[in-house]
């Protein structure tokens, strides 16, 4: 039997690791070892950045809806409160390009959370539960069992149209109050 060597398999992977550093400096392009190291790392900075990258463009927004506020003669924190409490609900980046492209209407939105401070205007939240109607699995199943039993079982034929109505609607009250209720979860029917 023939010696087996992977002379093909590492070439492939050197030249995958190679394509992937091109651009990096000195030997960091040219040599597989330092090359796949440098990978790692700009891997683990490229991991790291795209959270940090998040957290720079708040800071960006924060700092243009703070320098809109204060030419409004208010706060940037104060703005926020008002707004809360005037129940206008906008994100800090809509903020910033209100803030950047149409100055009319931020010093509008400055007034409504000015107004919300002193209390004018009062936010109309409600707040909704989530109730989700959950049929649980096992119900479910022994209304097929009882359906199939019922079919096979009636094999009369029924008189009148109004009997059949009477004996769907008394299905679905009995399916009706087999339903439970639970908050935000959704159980997968099993097949």
């Amino acid at each position: 039997m023939t010696r087996v060597k992977n002379s093909v398999t590492t070439r492939a992977r050197h030249k995958k690791v190679l394509k992937a550093a091109k651009g990096y400096f000195g030997s960091k392009h040219r040599l597989y070892k330092t090359a796949k190291e440098q990978l790692m790392h700009s891997g683990q900075y490229a991991f790291r950045d795209r959270r940090q990258k998040k957290r720079d463009f708040r800071k960006l927004w924060i700092t243009r809806i703070n320098a809109a506020c204060r030419e409004n003669e208010i706060s940037y924190s104060r703005f926020i409160e008002g707004l809360n409490k005037a129940g206008i609900e906008v994100n800090r980046k809509m903020l910033s390009e209100i803030a950047i492209c149409d100055s009319k209407a931020f010093s509008e939105l400055v007034k409504q959370a000015k107004l919300g401070l002193d209390g004018k205007i009062v936010s109309s939240k409600k707040e909704v539960k989530n109730e989700v109607e959950v049929v649980k699995v096992e119900e479910v199943k022994e209304n097929k069992t009882k359906e199939k039993k019922s079919s096979t079982k009636t094999t009369k034929k029924k008189e009148t149209v109004s009997d059949e109505i009477k004996e769907v609607e008394d299905n679905k009250e009995k399916v009706e109050k087999k339903k439970t209720t639970t908050r935000k979860t959704v159980k997968k029917e099993e097949k």
